[in-house]
């Protein structure tokens, strides 16, 4: 074989293992995360929270051990942990309503948006008594699947 011909084979070689990588890099690219949560995706989350049952908002929790921490108790250490703990809280409520305020922030990050915001309240105990406010309201979403869940939230009522 002349020394021509071992050069240009070693060349088309190169080429096809090059156009062979691209194409599996090109097919490996994660899929494209979703529009980031905005706004009304949020006061989904919190509409369902004022319908008193964590059944109406599991979808939007990761599962796992992620951080969430709630009025009260302290926290909780995976959205089973409180889904389960909550119930005992909420069933002393008759009806809740809850409202984004205008100063909610969301920051998306890639795969992940941290949100801040403050929220109104409105909770009718069934003795009739009636609990009004603002808390405070901190959560990290993160896109598993397409989907944006929270994985650590953080409520709180300032201190009166």
């Amino acid at each position: 074989m002349s020394r021509r011909l071992i050069i240009v084979s070693l060349c088309l070689f190169a080429l096809t293992l090059s156009a062979v990588s691209q194409t599996k890099k090109s097919t490996m690219k994660k899929a494209a995360a979703p529009a980031p949560p905005d706004k009304a995706f949020l006061q989904k989350i919190w509409d369902g929270w004022g319908t008193l049952n964590p059944d109406n908002v599991a979808q939007y929790y990761a599962s796992g051990p992620n951080t969430f921490f709630d009025i009260a108790p302290l926290k909780y250490a995976s959205w089973d942990e409180y889904e389960n703990g909550v119930k005992a809280t909420l069933a002393d409520y008759k009806s809740a309503k809850f409202t984004l305020n205008d100063d909610t922030t969301i920051h998306p990050q890639g795969d992940s948006a941290w949100v801040t915001a403050t929220v109104a309240f409105e909770m009718t105990h069934k003795s009739g008594k009636v609990d009004m406010g603002n808390m405070r309201w901190t959560a990290i979403l993160e896109n598993q699947n397409g989907k944006w869940m929270l994985v650590h939230e953080h409520v709180s009522v300032p201190m009166q």
